[in-house]
């Protein structure tokens, strides 16, 4: 009955549903470890990833917090929850609060960010071309702490 089904399903959905139901038959692959060990080594990379992710979510959120103290802005506990967090860059960077709007559309959001850092950097008695760093990719992990821990 299963087969019957499988066979009308299509040649795309069919493969799906092989790879579901029986994985080393549609590969000749009779050993079962090489799916087991292939599932862990990809739970370990995402474990890994997720680490890394947490890692660098709670030092955004730091340097984010002491900006919003040094900056004498109110609500510094806003840059640990995901939406209020953009708010608070707004709050520092002294920008109007609707641009949360424009933070939400893709490539828009990219340019809005950087003159939203500009600003936070402005703030900060820093020069604004720190915020343009923002784009760079090993200097946008350097960034945020410069402008929250430097004097």
């Amino acid at each position: 009955m299963m087969r019957t089904v499988k066979l009308m399903m299509g040649s795309g959905l069919l493969a799906i549903a092989c790879l579901l139901e029986t994985p080393r038959l549609c590969f000749g692959q009779e050993d079962e470890r090489r799916t087991a060990a292939g599932l862990a080594i990809l739970g370990g990379l995402l474990f890994v990833f997720l680490i890394f992710g947490a890692v660098f979510y709670v030092y955004l959120a730091l340097a984010l917090q002491t900006i919003a103290k040094k900056t004498s802005t109110e609500n510094a506990w806003w840059a640990w929850l995901p939406i209020l967090n953009a708010l608070l860059m707004l709050n520092i960077a002294k920008k109007p609060l609707w641009w949360i709007i424009l933070l939400l559309i893709p490539l828009v959001n990219i340019v809005i960010g950087i003159i939203v850092w500009m600003g936070v950097a402005e703030a900060r008695g820093k020069p604004n071309w720190w915020g343009i760093l923002m784009i760079v990719p090993v200097a946008n992990l350097v960034v945020p702490g410069y402008l929250a821990w430097s004097d």
